[in-house]
């Protein structure tokens, strides 16, 4: 007869303890513990008598090199963000708030594979009839489009006979009888994606998992199921609008800053290519405070619009608001404005938004901030066709960049007729002369002087 115990598991870490805790000892946090009842069966179980035979260990040297043969989804940007296609046998978690798009996208993607794979759609949270409701009004072609309607994962692997690539919707809507817990609990959780994870390493299929996110915006579940996956992406957007963003955070076969960027319609998810009028206004250069950086996000390059707001603070303090830029760096920025080019903030509430819902972390970008910050200031507008980029220290000098030529030759795609960089860039855009104004400064004070060159 199986034997059942009870343990305690952290909702935030996964740490377990043997009896209840009103804190944490792993990660600190308070009244997470919760009861997990476990009941002991399964491989562990089946294996107490089997003899163990540890792995040898060999030669790095020895080691073959395996190559990743990737399949193409259909879909041309979730191929860019997962690093150039599917690789065969790994696991991608989808993550994302509801009636964002997570199951349109990944019907979409499976409709497309089943033309020449064999796929089969796992759905634990919609009925066979609903996903078919959905295939058709997508005008998909699903004839050999495999699904079933369960929620045992214990289930699955009696339906993987010859099936390359297989659909999880969701993770938190499934269970295994392995334990005695309600689907959706942290133990639930972890024990069905190490399920799945040994699945997709010893038979080589691949696992599109859908997971929900908690009110923090962040995965739900234990952060075991994000160190387990092979990629881990956000699906991200508001629901009023029609463009989505898809953001890697993890990725061990692609680059973990890759973007995509799609736009839900009446016949289902479509990929943007043309990245101008999303992150470009159309009455940039019109106004005061709006400035124009060719960020690099992962391959690609694209120039985003940063929009910049003071006001007359009403209290003591001033507030300072960045929406896709880090609220220390704009401290830091402004610091630098303040005392290398006398432009006081002290008594201005300063708002600070990136177009798109794209979120800036490189240095790149500083340059940029800089010069929105002070087209506001003086209450000037910035030319509709300048771009900036370029880091900033704390001496009010501007230091080199990364990826410099890339952002000139994208600023040239774009029509635009003035690019202001760091001085130290100069030599490795200097092709790029005859086809577009290239203006290097070497300190901030430098380039505010430059950009409003001509005026009061």
């Amino acid at each position: 007869m199986a034997k059942n115990s009870t343990i305690f598991v952290c909702a935030e870490c996964g740490a377990t303890s043997p009896r209840w805790l009103g804190r944490c000892p792993s990660c600190g946090k308070f009244n997470t513990m919760a009861e997990e009842a476990v009941k002991e069966t399964g491989p562990a179980a089946k294996s107490r008598g089997a003899v163990y035979s540890a792995p040898h260990a060999k030669k790095l040297s020895a080691v073959t090199f395996e190559r990743y043969d990737r399949t193409g989804s259909g879909i041309s940007e979730f191929d860019n963000v997962l690093g150039g296609g599917i690789v065969a046998g790994s696991l991608v978690l989808l993550g994302g708030d509801p009636g964002i798009g997570k199951s349109t996208l990944l019907t979409q993607i499976a409709a497309h594979l089943s033309l020449k794979h064999r796929v089969l759609y796992f759905s634990a949270e919609e009925s066979c009839s609903q996903v078919k409701m959905r295939a058709e009004r997508l005008h998909l072609d699903c004839e050999d489009f495999l699904i079933v309607n369960d929620t045992c994962i214990d289930n699955l692997e009696g339906e993987l006979d010859g099936v390359e690539f297989c659909i999880i919707d969701s993770i938190q809507a499934v269970y295994t009888d392995d334990l005695s817990s309600s689907a959706g609990s942290v133990g639930q959780v972890r024990e069905c994606a190490t399920k799945l994870m040994r699945i997709a390493k010893s038979r080589g299929i691949t696992f599109f998992i859908v997971g929900h996110v908690t009110k923090e915006g962040a995965l739900a579940g234990p952060k075991v199921l994000e160190h387990i996956m092979d990629t881990v992406l956000y699906f991200e957007g508001e629901n009023q609008e029609n463009y989505r963003i898809l953001r890697a955070v993890k990725n061990r076969f692609g680059n973990v800053s890759e973007v995509g960027v799609f736009e839900m319609t009446g016949e289902g998810i479509v990929a943007v290519t043309d990245y101008s009028g999303i992150f470009l206004s159309e009455s940039r250069g019109q106004e005061a405070g709006c400035a124009v950086t060719p960020a690099q996000t992962g391959n690609r390059c694209m120039n985003v619009e940063i929009q910049t707001l003071i006001s007359k603070t009403s209290f003591g303090q001033p507030r300072r608001m960045p929406l896709g830029i880090d609220y220390n760096k704009l401290v830091l920025l402004l610091a630098v404005l303040e005392k290398r080019c006398s432009l006081p903030f002290y008594s201005f509430d300063v708002y600070i938004n990136v177009m798109g819902g794209i979120k800036l972390s490189e240095p790149a970008c500083d340059l940029a901030v800089c010069a929105a910050l002070a087209s506001a200031h003086r209450d000037e507008p910035i030319d509709k066709f300048t771009a900036i980029f370029g880091e900033v220290g704390l001496t009010g000098e501007v230091r080199a960049v990364q990826y410099a030529e890339k952002r000139v030759q994208e600023c040239v795609k774009m029509g635009f007729k003035r690019v202001i960089l760091p001085a130290k860039n100069m030599k490795s855009v200097a092709k790029y002369a005859d086809k577009i104004n290239i203006v290097p400064v070497l300190y901030v004070n430098s380039m505010i002087k430059n950009l409003f060159k001509g005026q009061s």
